[in-house]
């Protein structure tokens, strides 16, 4: 398996024909009905929690062997719904039919012996574990954990495209080959219906393309998928039949020649699909943030060092964003946290506001003046089994409202932790509810809102809108765009190239570690950025120059 590797597409063994299946639809027109059961047939669902209800009478069916999209905005009842699907809970009313047979699920084993399988948006992969390792684990039954196993897990993988490498540790997998991996665990498991739970959110364009192939291929042959997202371009690109969810009921079943994008976002939440594009310029010329010469080794698992950050180097200035385009697992994370201190890097100067804080805790570097939204909100975002006033002190601890010199002020904290709930729109009954029980994307919101209640000098936001819906997708962008007009500098990782030409004033492209070219957001495409994040540079791209110095030049 090739990190960031297109999926090969063989034609499937006669054994396996027919046996992935999953759709969604509520009542397709009769011409359309295909005569035999459908794949998934969801009646009447409703599931209530405190102070909520998730879902209310929703109504599906999945024809099989068709593509089916489930579109909603954050906090419409989604996750929920698919947990239901795959017996992570029990409905409160209605029922379930899978290939015209009513079932009832009391865990994921039931579902998956009904050959459901659900690849969640958070990977579900052990990393010290190898590919093989981790798609056998709680599978030993079938083939045990020996040769019968590998054998098994190579025949699907070949029947399915996958081109899995089964002795690779996870950690050191490209996030296109971990999701494989999650596809060929389901698949394994014996899946004829497939969950895929937005599963372009981290892919760039080629890589997101090679998928939407693979599906259209395993489609052919006879799987069903059910795939949730918020990129309605892709989800009219992909999908046979959708379904919009709406404040935890069905609103719509929509055909996607029939239909725009702008029509399916006024469906999901009343309003046209936002755009990022930022047209006038706040850049200043005064430095926020200088790196330069950054170095930063790891010891891969032979327990050889290597370069994980090779000679980096740029500068922001107040009112500018800066973009770095790249591949996940080519530098982005390490630069991150070189940045906040949560790694010390072996050479080169970070500046902040004039001042040296290339080897300052993280704490310090808090206090004066960086926010920062991580990439992965659940392991570095929040405390997901604390309630919503507790994450709302994380990170400033130490700075007003949270606290008053020594002491921590817990009114004042929940007093302002209600105050971002109303301004960022989080969708919850209360904050006194844990982060676990919101939904990613109101999840999202939160973690934005704490992080510019604090007015930062520089923000590194990493994947700002990954998860969420175009409605949270335009408050998020304008909340940027509104403090970059007043001085914000901001670091923007993004894995939605759209999303980082739009909102970017200077592109720069992390291949490997370095960076390695400049590209001008006013002239690059998707895919011309897309290619130069694999390697191959493209149109409207320049080759970083060494000691650069303005608008995040690069040192090469």
């Amino acid at each position: 398996m090739s990190e960031g590797g297109a999926l090969h597409r063989p034609a499937l063994a006669p054994s396996l024909r027919g046996e992935c299946a999953i759709t969604a639809s509520s009542s397709p027109p009769a011409e359309r009905a295909p005569a035999a059961a459908p794949a998934v047939e969801l009646r009447g669902i409703t599931k209530r929690f405190p102070g909520v209800v998730a879902n209310h009478d929703i109504g599906i069916t999945v024809r099989r062997g068709t593509v089916h999209a489930l579109v909603g905005e954050n906090g419409a009842g989604k996750s929920t719904l698919m947990k239901i699907l795959y017996g992570m809970q029990k409905p409160d009313e209605g029922t379930i039919a899978i290939d015209g047979e009513q079932v009832s699920f009391a865990s994921p084993a039931d579902a998956i012996a009904r050959g459901i399988g659900m690849v969640h948006q958070h990977f579900m992969l052990a990393d010290n574990l190898t590919v093989l390792e981790n798609i056998v684990l709680g599978a030993e039954k079938l083939h045990g954990i020996g040769a019968a196993a590998r054998k098994a897990v190579l025949e699907v993988s070949d029947r399915y495209g996958l081109n899995v490498r089964p002795d690779v540790l996870v950690e050191d997998l490209g996030v296109a080959d971990r999701q494989r991996v999650e596809i060929l665990k389901v698949l394994y498991r014996g899946a004829r219906t497939l969950i895929l739970d937005e599963p372009t959110a981290v892919l760039v364009p080629q890589e997101v393309d090679a998928l939407f192939d693979n599906l259209r291929e395993l489609k052919a042959e006879g799987l069903t998928v059910l795939f949730i997202s918020h990129k309605l371009g892709e989800v009219l690109s992909v999908a046979d039949d959708i379904t919009v969810i709406r404040r935890g009921t069905t609103v719509a079943s929509v055909v996607p020649g029939e239909t725009t994008p702008k029509q399916l976002a006024e469906l999901m939440v009343g309003s046209e699909l936002p755009s990022p594009e930022t047209r006038e310029s706040t850049v200043t010329d005064t430095p926020m943030l200088t790196v330069d010469g950054l170095h930063l080794s790891a010891t891969d698992p032979d327990g050889v060092a290597r370069a994980v950050l090779d000679g980096i180097g740029f500068t922001i200035h107040k009112g500018e964003v800066l973009g770095i385009a790249g591949v996940e697992g080519n530098g982005q994370a390490e630069l991150v946290e070189a940045i906040m201190g949560m790694r010390d890097p072996d050479g080169g100067t970070i500046t902040l506001d004039g001042a040296d804080i290339s080897h300052a805790p993280t704490r310090k570097r808090r206090e004066d003046g960086i926010g920062y939204v991580p990439e992965d909100r659940h392991r570095h975002g929040l405390l997901l089994e604390a309630p919503l006033w507790e994450n709302r002190i994380l990170g400033h601890v130490t700075e007003k409202p949270n606290s008053r010199g020594r002491l921590l002020d817990l009114k004042a904290a929940r007093a302002d932790t209600e105050r971002i709930v109303t301004e960022y729109d989080v969708r919850t009954p209360g904050i006194e509810v844990t982060a676990a029980s919101l939904s990613g994307g109101n999840q999202q919101k939160l973690i934005v809102g704490r992080e510019m209640s604090h007015h930062p000098k520089l923000l590194i936001a990493a994947h700002p809108t990954r998860g969420v819906d175009v409605g949270a997708q335009a408050q998020i962008w304008d909340q940027i765009r509104e403090a970059r007009r007043e001085g914000l500098a901001v670091l923007l990782i993004s894995a939605d190239l759209d999303e980082l030409i739009g909102l970017s004033d200077t592109l720069r492209v992390m291949f490997r570690g370095r960076l390695v070219a400049d590209a001008d957001p006013a002239t690059i495409t998707p895919e011309e950025l897309g290619s130069a994040m694999t390697g191959a540079a493209s149109g409207h791209l320049e080759h970083a120059e060494d000691g650069a110095e303005t608008g995040g030049g690069a040192a090469e």
